[in-house]
């Protein structure tokens, strides 16, 4: 005997992907497009070669904006084997400043390695060189409203 489908059957699932190539990294990039989080909120622990991030991403995968108006979740942006980070445009002592992630991009050599752009608004960027790539997205959040209300835009 088959059993009816419930109602918690047809829920949206938090997100829990990884992205091992160029392929699955911009997946993940189009879904963390628009995420900020406080400066604060970013980490990288150098023994462990790994850099992690709290975002709020829009969840622009979501098919129920309609319905329920623009959400957001929090989300962890992981990337381990990280040997090295650089930034511009990014001043860690200034610990009120929020930044917005626009695109993350791999960028592989010869071996393997390569390095990892997170590019920011407002002209930031954060480097990662990586031995490879392996990066993991994981919603830890339920949903909640976005606070403006609606979608990001970038009309100019």
């Amino acid at each position: 005997m088959t059993q009816d489908a419930s109602f918690d059957d047809g829920r949206e699932a938090p997100l829990n992907l990884g992205a091992f190539d160029v392929d699955d990294l911009k997946v993940m990039s189009s879904l963390v497009q628009d995420a900020v989080f406080p400066i604060t909120e970013m980490t990288w622990r150098q023994p462990e070669r790994r850099f992690a991030i709290l975002l709020n991403r829009f969840r622009w995968e979501d098919d129920g904006q309609q319905r329920h108006g623009a959400e957001r979740v929090q989300a962890l942006l992981v990337v381990d084997n990280v040997l090295k980070i650089s930034s511009q445009g990014v001043d860690r002592q200034e610990k009120d400043m929020v930044l917005s992630l626009l695109s993350v991009e791999f960028t592989p050599s010869d071996d393997g390695a390569g390095h990892l752009d997170l590019t920011l608004a407002g002209d930031g960027a954060i480097r990662l060189e990586v031995e490879a790539l392996e990066v993991t997205l994981k919603d830890v959040t339920r949903p909640y409203r976005a606070p403006s209300g609606k979608a990001p835009s970038h009309d100019a």
